[in-house]
């Protein structure tokens, strides 16, 4: 447990922990320093007792790092005014005069003056005692800054994460604003379509009701924004080219080009079918004789893969250099789907018609 402030202090800690009073690294930097003091000791110590000091010397330790691990945890609840870190500090200090009192009164031999009557051992317990009591609190101190060092970096860390959530997020609903913003561009484009022929009487009529239906039974699906498949994607795709060749039989053709392995690759939704309505609503409908619409779909290498949108219409000039609001969406969501790794390019074609030509790498699920 890192350093508290008074406020902190006053609350309950969590149960008792007996793992934690002897942690790994507690132990090592115990060790360590008393295997320092033990030989800085030993210069001016009686070789024959030896192992008396090296006894001492870790028997202080161990009860140093037992009293900062009991007082991390109890007692549970602080006064306001007391912090945990102070108690801890003072309870090493304290329990190093106790121990190597304790220390030097067991090891007196029987029959022998206690040891404040022997100056030599006197002086032994007076250097273990306050060289114990002085540097004992700045090892606990060290130990607490690091604790809340660590700490910090975990709230860091833990605050990075989040905001890398929330950023995700906020991405997502981005996303998905922007293809809410598509879908109804679609439908209202085709339902007007529908209701054209309707009120004119075509007996084809029926047949493009039935296509509409095959369109909205493959678009539906998609409508939550979510990411899905270049398979869905073409699907929803050749329903839609089947619902505009029967509103104009005459004047629309079109073919789907798929390479191999693309149907499982994962996409935005609406990409493909951007594409393929701003080629009908551009470049075919505001043209007299009609044209081609060819769709392809191929893998590169890296794990790309390329979506190409071809038609003979009107092409650029015809429609004022540009395609509409339904590119321009793509444009931005495509930006936040891959940032920079994905590509959109547009250009003219002879002798008229437009090709539009995407490349991507498959989005992370």
């Amino acid at each position: 447990m890192s350093p508290t402030t008074p406020i902190e202090a006053a609350r309950p800690s969590p149960a008792f922990h007996w793992r934690a009073l002897f942690g790994w690294r507690r132990v090592r930097t115990v060790a360590i320093t008393c295997l320092l003091l033990a030989l800085l000791f030993s210069i001016n110590w009686n070789a024959k007792s030896y192992h008396l000091l090296a006894i001492r010397v870790f028997g202080v330790g161990l009860m140093v790092l037992l009293a900062f691990g009991v007082f991390e945890q109890w007692p549970r609840r602080l006064p306001k005014w007391l912090a945990r870190w102070v108690l801890q500090v003072v309870a090493v200090g304290a329990v190093v005069p106790v121990t190597v009192f304790f220390f030097y009164q067991w090891g007196t031999p029987a029959g022998a003056p206690v040891f404040w009557d022997d100056p030599r051992r006197l002086n032994g317990f007076m250097t273990l005692t306050f060289s114990g009591m002085l540097l004992a609190p700045w090892v606990a101190l060290t130990a607490l800054l690091r604790q809340r060092e660590a700490k910090v970096e975990k709230q860091a860390s833990d605050f990075e994460l989040e905001r890398s959530e929330l950023a995700r997020q906020a991405l997502d609903a981005r996303m998905r604003l922007l293809t809410a913003q598509a879908q109804p561009h679609f439908l209202f484009n085709t339902l007007a379509n529908v209701q054209a022929l309707v009120e004119a009487g075509s007996p084809r009529a029926p047949q493009l009701l039935q296509s509409l239906t095959d369109y909205l039974r493959a678009a539906v699906p998609r409508l939550d924004g979510s990411a899905n498949t270049l398979g869905q994607e073409l699907e929803l795709v050749r329903a839609y080219l089947e619902l505009m060749q029967m509103r104009m039989p005459d004047r629309l053709a079109f073919a789907l080009h798929i390479g191999t392995g693309v149907h499982l690759l994962r996409c935005p939704p609406m990409t493909l079918l951007t594409l393929v309505e701003n080629a009908v609503q551009h470049g075919i409908d505001p043209s007299e004789e009609g044209g081609r619409i060819d769709v392809h779909a191929e893998l590169l290498e890296a794990g790309r893969c390329r979506l190409r949108v071809l038609d003979t219409g009107v092409g650029l000039q015809a429609t004022g250099g540009g395609l509409g609001t339904g590119l321009a969406a793509l444009r931005e969501r495509l930006l936040w789907a891959y940032g920079g790794s994905a590509s959109l390019d547009l250009r003219e074609v002879e002798p008229h018609g437009v090709q539009v030509t995407i490349e991507f790498s498959e989005p992370k699920p």
